[in-house]
């Protein structure tokens, strides 16, 4: 491992405060360089939160968690694989690294006392926020019917997507950044490459059940507020996203960062501003949530590639086109029925081509920083050959990214659907793949609805979310006592005086209570002795102590005593607390299912049972 760090070059001193070393093009990374490209990688990494709460809010109340699931395992497996393989891939100098791919580097771990120890490191954790990034994009286009299992295993592979074109563009044995190639802040290698991989999932996957049923108007989104507040945190991001980019702030490289800052500011207020207006006309006076969130997106990426090539009006000029490329895009797949419920497809890859393609036009030489090695746009004197490269660029990017994906897909789907399976699609990813029930938005009827055809006692009888079902439980069988007791008494089948006025009751003990569950201050009424015994009930146990003056003897019903025996055989109390545990079998712990009705049809003996199932 250590022959590897041979291929860095740029180092000046042996003293490792004065180190530099060129890490990423003519950059030299130096004490300040790496507390910038540090500080900008940890905000970078809230960009996370961004797309997560985006996404969530994009998608149906039944898929949210799923799709913060799928950002997970995005940056989990996605980070693990880029420090694999996927670092070395872009930036690799070792001596098989070929203008296609880079070698080198694998398995990033420097050795204490390695002079260039920080700022490889520096280098690593700002490249692997990049990474990540370009992998989240693409979960929000294949939101609501992918696989959740399928898509970990594509997250894990998903980084062969990014790195390689990434080394074409930034690593100094890439072929694109030989012929000249600018992209400062990524809006080629990250965003046209995540978009256009977005786009290829999309198409592979179809749309959702029932998306196109009624014309091309989007869904309604789960949750608006999520959605904006996603906006705001990714706005955020994006200053770190392209000040970061200058790779430190020694030298001129700190007024190109606080150029950098302005002029994304810039484009999103064009985006913002030509947003609001579209879609004010489109709608006839209404604003769309979905059309100014995507407009102020689509302007930011548009402007990443030359975040500091670009004078102020220029950066608002190419805000509001990158704004209505996003919207008309949009629009387009949806016509193409390619179903992409954040937008990622407009946003990221029609925008980011846009935004490559850019700074062929409008890019300014930054003296002295060689960072257009010494070309400008077409716009300002420089001729075709800039832009020449920088379309090139946008062309190479986009068909890596939709071919390689595709095919990553179909292979995967070879192991694993990558589709959801309709029965689970309906009933949403929360539910089926993490046990989470969300109750008034569909998934009850959806239930009921599917169950002819297809039957999952463990989906039916997951909880909902924000109710302690245990509490509820309680609760149901105090009020069921209270109304028993005002009809004929306490009810029989609970050992307890809970309800009656009897101040000569024992309280039971509190013996595996739990050992602060002694309720200081409390008086031990008759209400504790209830919920006391219920517990007990509840848990399957027997009260040893029991408090039924009028029946010592009482043990607790299980309705397993009841099967084989037949009406006859039953005394007149099995009778009654068997219609007792019966009429209230849907709201306590006994359920009659599917399964015991086959049981009794069989024990019968009976060539073909006299009713059917029905539940």
């Amino acid at each position: 491992m250590d022959s590897n760090w041979t291929f860095h070059t740029g180092l000046r001193s042996p003293n490792l405060t004065n180190t530099t070393v060129s890490l990423q093009e003519n950059f030299e990374i130096d004490l300040e360089d790496t507390n910038w490209i540090l500080t900008s990688s940890f905000i970078i990494f809230t960009m996370q939160t961004g797309f997560g709460m985006l996404e969530s809010g994009c998608v149906s109340v039944k898929n949210e968690a799923n799709i913060m699931m799928k950002n997970l395992a995005d940056i989990s497996l996605g980070g693990l694989t880029y420090w694999i393989f996927g670092y070395g891939l872009s930036f690799g100098q070792g001596k098989f690294s070929n203008p296609f791919i880079g070698v080198g580097d694998f398995l990033l771990d420097p050795p204490v006392g390695d002079a260039l120890m920080g700022p490889v490191f520096a280098s690593f954790l700002f490249q692997l926020s990049f990474a990540t990034t370009a992998t989240t994009i693409v979960s929000g286009a294949m939101a609501e019917r992918c696989n959740f299992k399928a898509y970990c295993l594509f997250s894990f592979l998903n980084t062969i997507v990014y790195c390689v074109p990434a080394g074409w563009v930034w690593g100094q044995h890439g072929f694109l950044n030989k012929l000249g190639a600018v992209d400062i802040a990524g809006s080629g290698p990250v965003h046209l490459i995540g978009g256009s991989s977005a786009f290829a999932s999309a198409l592979m996957l179809g749309p959702r059940l029932g998306r196109y049923a009624k014309g091309y108007a989007p869904l309604p989104l789960g949750n608006p507020v999520n959605a904006v507040m996603g906006t705001f945190v990714l706005w955020w991001g994006w200053l770190a996203f392209n000040s970061g980019s200058t790779y430190g702030v020694s030298g001129a490289k700190w007024q190109y960062a606080a150029r950098a800052a302005v002029m994304t500011m810039m484009g999103s207020f064009g985006g913002g501003s030509f947003g609001l207006l579209f879609t004010l006309l489109k709608n006839k006076g209404r604003a769309d949530v979905m059309d100014l969130m995507n407009s102020i997106l689509g302007s930011l990426v548009s402007i990443t590639a030359g975040c500091f090539l670009y004078r102020a009006w220029e950066a608002l000029i190419i805000g509001m086109i990158g704004a209505l490329i996003a919207s008309l895009s949009a629009q387009l797949f949806d016509r193409l029925r390619v179903d992409d419920p954040v937008g990622a497809s407009a946003v990221h890859g029609a925008c980011g081509f846009w935004g490559v393609v850019a700074v062929g036009l409008f890019a300014d030489n930054p003296i002295p920083m060689e960072t257009t090695n010494g070309r400008s746009g077409l716009f300002k004197g420089g001729g075709w050959y800039l832009l020449g490269v920088q379309t090139l660029t946008a062309v190479c990017l986009m068909m890596w990214a939709g071919i390689v994906t595709m095919l990553l897909l179909w292979l995967i789907d070879k192991v694993l659907p990558i589709r959801m399976d309709p029965y689970e699609e309906l009933l949403g990813a929360d539910l089926c793949d993490h046990r989470i029930r969300h109750g008034k938005v569909g998934v009850s009827r959806a239930v009921s609805a599917l169950r002819p055809f297809h039957r999952s006692n463990s989906i039916e009888e997951v909880g909902g979310i924000g109710v302690n079902a245990g509490h509820n439980m309680i609760i149901d069988k105090l009020t069921e006592l209270k109304i028993k007791k005002n009809k004929r008494g306490p009810l029989k089948m609970f050992t307890n005086n809970g309800f009656i006025e009897d101040s000569t009751v024992e309280p039971i003990s509190y013996r595996n209570n739990g050992f602060l569950n002694k309720r200081p201050g409390n008086p031990l009424n008759e209400l504790h002795r209830a919920i006391d015994s219920m517990e007990l009930e509840l848990n399957g146990e027997k009260n040893a102590q029991t408090t039924d003056a009028k029946k010592p003897n009482a043990q607790m019903i299980n309705i397993e005593d009841f099967k084989g025996k037949r009406h006859k055989e039953l005394s007149v109390a099995e009778l009654e607390i068997l219609g007792e545990i019966n009429s209230s079998q849907d709201r306590f712990r006994h359920r009659i299912v599917e399964d015991d009705y086959k049981d009794d049809v069989c024990r019968s003996g009976a060539a073909s049972p006299s009713f059917k199932w029905i539940d």
